[in-house]
């Protein structure tokens, strides 16, 4: 019975999509990451050009985004 406790109406859960407008809860986003933004990933995607969820998943290889960084300073100097 508590469980469904957590999740009565109450209007202070209630965000507006920063993409879309849409009225949504955000303690029932499926994603920690975007629950005080956007109502979806779709939105999300659509806004950033990236879902955050994806942006935490990607392995970095320090070697790859030094050199990388060189690149960029060689090109600017």
């Amino acid at each position: 019975m508590a469980a469904q406790d957590d999740f009565r109406f109450d209007p202070r859960h209630i965000r507006q999509c920063e993409r879309c407008s849409l009225k949504y809860d955000w303690r029932k986003s499926p994603s920690s990451s975007l629950k005080m933004t956007y109502c979806s990933s779709l939105c999300e995607r659509a806004a950033l050009g990236f879902t955050i969820e994806a942006l935490l998943r990607i392995e970095r290889n320090p070697a790859a985004v030094r050199g990388a960084v060189q690149l960029e300073l060689a090109a600017v100097a």
